[in-house]
């Protein structure tokens, strides 16, 4: 993999979390234009006809405090996504969308799951997981970041509230993390200063000469070299009158 596939920005960064977030609310705006219920299309737990839901249950949700509350974050954490794991961003999408509901399907309740929140959560449990595994500066301060802004998150993954599919969230953030430990990433290399590399030797260098073992300054280290100043002087030749 090219290093030059991830930490930069690219179209994918800004249309792919956009036409998500237009997605999700263009099905929601038919649903009130039609005057229909998409529910039912959701994830039902270990009936055959609740596979449908795996595809399609991330676009549908069931009120508008349901899809405002989901908006921001899948803009946000899709655009990080797209940022710093170009490379396997679709992988983490597509897979995370499938593999979470279809585990869905096996541990939920017999009721209809819907909403991109089960997407939601394999995106901040891949980033968290991912920048901590990886040990580069960069995405563990990004997995700090996401820590910060929805670390809340974590205790929807337990039954404590009424309502809310946490079977599709924990499905989501096992997910994410098993995509971190496995889909493989190359991050740029730390830049290194002279003394960290390998090959680095003190004597040679030009600022460590001015310093004895101990660390003192040595006021005259360069008193060893010539320096030759070569002046040159043009007469005027201008005329005077």
């Amino acid at each position: 993999m090219s290093q030059n596939q991830d930490f930069k920005f690219s179209n994918s960064v800004l249309f792919v979390p956009f036409f998500s977030m237009l997605l999700i609310w263009v099905v929601y705006w038919l649903e009130l234009k039609l005057g229909v219920n998409f529910n039912e299309y959701g994830v039902y737990p270990r009936k055959i006809g609740g596979l449908v839901g795996v595809l399609c249950s991330p676009f549908i949700h069931g009120s508008r405090e349901h899809l405002y509350n989901n908006t921001i974050p899948l803009v946000v954490l899709t655009a990080a996504t797209f940022y710093f794991y170009r490379s396997v961003a679709w992988k983490v999408m597509v897979f995370g969308i499938l593999i979470s509901g279809f585990l869905t399907w096996i541990i939920g309740r017999p009721s209809f799951h819907i909403g991109a929140s089960g997407l939601i959560y394999v995106l901040v449990s891949f980033i968290f997981f991912k920048g901590i595994f990886t040990k580069h500066f960069r995405l563990i301060a990004l997995s700090l970041a996401v820590v910060f802004l929805y670390g809340s998150m974590i205790w929807y993954i337990f039954p404590i509230e009424e309502g809310i599919s946490w079977e599709g969230h924990l499905s989501g953030f096992v997910v994410g993390f098993v995509m971190a430990y496995f889909l493989k990433t190359t991050v740029p290399k730390e830049k290194k200063f002279a003394w960290e590399k390998e090959d680095y030797n003190e004597e040679e260098d030009e600022f460590m000469r001015h310093f004895d073992a101990d660390g003192n300054f040595i006021e005259n280290a360069d008193s060893q070299d010539e320096f030759i100043i070569n002046y040159e002087f043009k007469k005027d030749q201008t005329k005077k009158d």
